[in-house]
């Protein structure tokens, strides 16, 4: 490799971290248009095609979206989640229940022992707004209520590789939750014996609501699956 090669690859590694660096600290939010190329490579103090390259490999890890004739987007706040967004768009929703019910199972399980004040706080919080989002028939509202508290849930669990993976889940999770909702037409499933066990601090009790609810939602599902087939 020549040096020049090695410079012009240097280079566009650097933009990439910087672009990197706006993504992963939210200087750029969830879905926001970053700024174009000529003005990145104003502010950069580099030229177009540098930036064109770093642009084009971010959208390559998925962090990035390119929209023709409209501009570039925020579509992901990590290489893992962008990864994990293109693997689950060709996922099977029961396949993304199977493995929310593992990660939410055993977050329920951990809450109960590691649980804070603050944190019985945020998930009585999300529980609650849970159920008026449900109550007042807002579907797009429930959907991020009952995302909100399985977050509030694990964040509870103080471990911070299973709360960075449930965050970078959460983008299928809102549409895994929103099939289950629709096939599950009125039924509700309450959440209350999950928060009243974690609150309790018993961690079987914990798990064993966690799995009754993903199990309600698994049968649901694979029984709305089996009627349109």
């Amino acid at each position: 490799m020549s040096l020049r090669t090695a410079q012009r690859a240097s280079l566009v590694d650097q933009v990439i971290d910087q672009l990197k660096e706006q993504i992963t600290s939210n200087s750029w939010q969830m879905h926001a248009k970053i700024p174009t190329e000529t003005v990145l490579a104003e502010q950069l103090g580099v030229g177009r095609n540098t930036v064109r390259e770093a642009v084009r490999a971010l959208t390559h890890a998925g962090l990035l979206e390119c929209r023709q004739g409209d501009g570039t987007y925020v579509r992901a706040t990590s290489e893992l989640s962008g990864a994990m967004l293109r693997r689950l768009r060709t996922a099977e929703q029961l396949e993304i229940l199977e493995v929310r019910r593992a990660l939410e199972v055993e977050a329920a399980r951990l809450a109960a022992t590691r649980r804070s004040d603050a944190d019985i706080v945020r998930i009585e919080a999300a529980l609650a707004e849970r159920e008026r989002a449900w109550e007042i028939g807002e579907p797009n509202a429930f959907v991020e209520a009952d995302l909100a508290f399985h977050i509030a849930v694990v964040q509870a669990t103080h471990n911070l590789v299973l709360i960075d993976l449930y965050e970078d889940f959460s983008a299928a999770l809102r549409a895994s939750i929103t099939a289950a909702g629709t096939s599950l037409n009125s039924t509700y499933i309450p959440h209350e014996a999950i928060a009243r066990a974690i609150a309790a601090g018993d961690a079987a009790a914990a798990e064993r609501a966690g799995h009754a609810c993903m199990e309600h939602i698994l049968i649901a599902l694979t029984e709305a699956q089996e009627l349109s087939s």
